[in-house]
Parts: structure tokens; sequence; C-alpha cells
């Protein structure tokens, strides 16, 4: 039955994460936000609900190594299995940009979360506190660049459909209702079912956390890259990825340690912070050698081969 709760559990968070993300917009439309503006905020929080959801369930149930399980193989997955099997499918172009703004936030960020735990072996609620303050920070410094940007910048959202701005409130609030309570058993089902399956088969449940719920909490990304690399589209901006990433150290975790500290139950957290740190500073390099500026079949493969490495230790 633990595998069971496991996959409706991610089931529920996909489908509650799709109606959050369309409600979501729509009444950012309604509110006259741009799409720029939507898509550097609004979007980026709301397809980071299923991993704040299953962080905070799991923390309030006593189970914190799951919440930071969830957090850092979401964001190893974003980069090494996202990004990595989208560009071994179809070459990646990098924005110029990315390397000055949107990657050194999300090493900083990272750093701060290994300083954070490194130092007591816990995220308190001071420390929570100015990670969340620091993402209002990364957010207004965000959206006055996107002010400042050229206007032909303006169309980079693509992924957001403009149709919703029709939507009506009643529709908004039904998905927000379906949305939520999809979320709600979603994270509680899955939580309840890892824990379950960690048991099972003598693991821990970080290690279930870090592989299992991660990649379930990355299957939109995931399965979107895919298909939009499949049909020689723009597959996925790099630099909404990476701020999916810095949501979810400063909101998900920010957030849930606001309300609950996490604390370090399991000593294989820290050397996974390694991993997380080392596969966001391997953008550099990979992203300036040997060709500038893209992430082509090759280095898609050896992203994707070193987070296959990092699956194995991970349950070793």
């Amino acid at each position: 039955m633990s595998i069971v709760y496991v996959l409706i559990g991610l089931m529920l968070l996909v489908v509650g994460g799709e109606f959050l993300v369309r409600a979501s917009v729509g009444l950012s439309f309604k509110l006259n936000l741009s799409k720029m503006v939507i898509g550097l905020t609004v979007v980026s929080f709301a397809t980071s609900a299923p991993e704040l959801l299953v962080s905070l369930q799991a923390a309030l149930d006593g189970s914190p190594d799951i919440a930071l399980g969830n957090v850092i193989g979401s964001n190893i997955a974003n980069i090494a299995l996202v990004l990595g099997l989208t560009a071994i499918i179809s070459t990646l172009g990098i924005d110029s940009d990315f390397f000055k703004f949107n990657w050194p936030v999300m090493v900083l960020f990272s750093l701060g979360l290994y300083l954070a735990l490194v130092n007591d072996a816990m995220i308190s609620a001071l420390e929570g506190f100015v990670l969340f303050f620091a993402l209002i920070a990364y957010l207004v410094l965000l959206i006055r660049r996107a002010k400042n940007a050229r206007p032909t910048e303006e169309g980079q959202n693509d992924e957001i459909d403009a149709g919703l701005s029709k939507t009506s409130y009643f529709k908004i609030v039904v998905w927000l209702l379906i949305g939520g309570s999809a979320l709600y058993f979603g994270s509680e089902w899955l939580v309840m079912g890892a824990k379950d399956l960690a048991k099972s088969v003598g693991v821990s449940d970080y290690a279930i956390s870090v592989t299992v719920i991660a990649i379930g909490t990355s299957v939109p990304e995931l399965a979107a890259s895919i298909i939009a690399a499949m049909k020689k589209e723009k597959a996925i901006s790099l630099g909404n990825l990476i701020g999916s990433n810095i949501f979810n150290i400063a909101s998900v975790l920010g957030l849930t340690s606001m309300i609950t500290p996490i604390r370090v139950l399991d000593d294989s957290i820290l050397n996974n912070m390694f991993w997380l740190l080392g596969f966001a500073v391997v953008l550099l390099p990979l992203g300036y050698l040997p060709l500038k500026l893209e992430l082509n079949r090759w280095k898609g493969f050896i992203l994707f081969a070193a987070y296959c490495v990092f699956i194995g230790l991970a349950f070793s």
C-alpha cells in the first residue's frame, strides 16, 4: 500500500500544481500584471507549491529529513535530470545574462543553505526568516531588471497561456479549490507512503525523499521540457529552472522553518549538499567550454550520468 500512496500522492501533486498555476496566472491577468512579472513571480511560486506542501507536511509530522531531502533532491534533479535529459534530446541555448544574475544568486542561496545546516545542523526560525527576506529582495531586483529589459524580452515567457486572461473569477476559484485540495491530500499521502516505503525497503526517510519524492515533485518540469525538446521548440528557460531552485530553498525551507525548525537527522544530508553545490557550480564551465552559451548532447550526458551516480549513492 505504501507504493500506492506514493503514486497517488505524486499524481495529486501534479494535478494540484497544474490547477494552481492556471488559477494563479488567470488571477494575475485580472490584476493587470505583465506576462514578464507573472512568469518571474506568480508561476515560479506556484510551481514550488508541491515542494512547499510536502516539506511542511513532513516537518509537522516529525520527519524533517523528508523536508530537506525533498528540496535538495528537487534542486539537484532540476539541474542534472531535467537539464541533462533535455539537452540530450535537443541543444539548449543559454541567455548571456544568465551567468550575470540568476546563476550567482542560485549559488549564493545554495551556499547559504549549506552554511545554515553545517553551523548547528538545523534551520532555525531566524534563518528561515533571513532566507525568505533574501527571496523578497531577489524578487524586487528581478522585477526591476525585467522593467529595464528590452521590450522584445516581454515575449520570452511564451509558456504562459495568454488565453487565461479571459478566465472568469468563478473558474479561478474552482481551480484554486481543486488545486489546493489535490496538493493537501497529495502531500499527506506522499509523505505517509514514503515513510512506510522507507521502512519496508530498509533505507532512511531521507534516501526516499531525495530520490522518489524529489523526482516526483519535478515531474511537471521534466515532462514539459522533454515534450518541448522533442517538438524542437524552445525547450525550457534555464533562468526559470534556476529560479525554481531559488524558490525551493528560500520559500519552501524558509517558510517551513519559520513554522517549525528543521533539524538534520541524517548525516548524508550535509554530504548531498556538496552534490547540490557541485551541480550548481559546474554549470559555469559547461556553459562556456568548449562551445559558448549552449548545453549540447554530450554536456547533457555528463549531467545525466552524474545524476545516476548520485541516485546510486543515495541508496547505497
